[in-house]
């Protein structure tokens, strides 16, 4: 992986300046994801619990729902 990484690094000195910045601050946020991992505040943790309740309990919404709320939001 790190001569792959290496090559690319070389490559990305041709690129233009705003794709290079942007590849900074690419490279920046994973490595601020390292060293200082998100913790989950308690409004975070209450929603993942709400969440698995849901679907323990079989709350789901149906996967036509979710496609049509996508298809109308164009995401």
């Amino acid at each position: 992986m790190k001569e792959a990484l290496t090559e690319l690094l070389k490559r990305v000195e041709g690129w233009p300046e705003a794709a290079q910045e942007e590849a900074a601050a690419s490279l920046l946020w994973i490595e601020e994801e390292l060293l200082d991992p998100y913790v989950l505040s308690d409004d975070d943790k209450r929603a993942v619990e709400h969440g698995l309740a849901d679907l323990k309990a079989g709350r789901l919404v149906p996967e036509g729902k979710v496609a049509e709320f996508f298809r109308r939001h164009h995401r």
